[in-house]
């Protein structure tokens, strides 16, 4: 599970990495009420096009299901909110604490995941290149890449940090 904004390189390792260990991955794309702001920047609709993009061009689409999960801002309910928009699932695969704590204790497996290339396949960092006109399209599969610029979203990343006191993405 992950806000995927945008899906970079580090997500489409991760779910390799996840498949070598499970027939089938459900991914949930967290926080999908939020769009058109500097750190949540991607609709929900975008961000699923993203990551089916990347995964079909992998040929993964077929052993993969993305589910839209919106915030209930109640950890303790947050758990059984997440299992009645998914499919059934055995195994959660998070280096979040807070999702490793809520899934333990509803007695679900939890496995962490390799960060690969942590430092530069970071959703922050990734926009804080799009705004400053840095190197971002390598960070992110080239179907990402394809769609960033098809829907002109780093114009919308500019515009929406308009009056950021600072210039910064968070």
């Amino acid at each position: 599970m992950g806000r995927f904004q945008p899906f970079h390189n580090g997500h489409a390792r991760a779910v390799e990495w996840i498949l070598k260990r499970c027939d089938e991955v459900v991914i949930a794309v967290g926080s999908t009420q939020r769009s058109f702001d500097r750190t949540d920047l991607f609709t929900a609709g975008e961000r699923v096009e993203m990551i089916r993009r990347a995964l079909k061009a992998r040929k993964l689409d077929g052993k993969c299901i993305i589910v839209p999960v919106s915030d209930i801002n109640n950890n303790a309910l947050w758990v059984s909110h997440l299992k009645s928009l998914c499919p059934e699932f055995d195994v959660v695969f998070s280096n979040n604490p807070l999702v490793k704590l809520l899934f333990s204790e509803a007695g679900k497996e939890v496995v962490e995941v390799p960060l690969f290339e942590r430092k530069r396949c970071d959703g922050t960092y990734i926009r804080k290149l799009m705004l400053s006109g840095g190197k971002w399209r390598e960070l992110v599969p080239k179907e990402v890449a394809d769609f960033i610029a098809e829907r002109e979203v780093v114009g919308r990343l500019k515009e929406v940090s308009k009056g950021d006191k600072y210039g910064v993405v968070a």
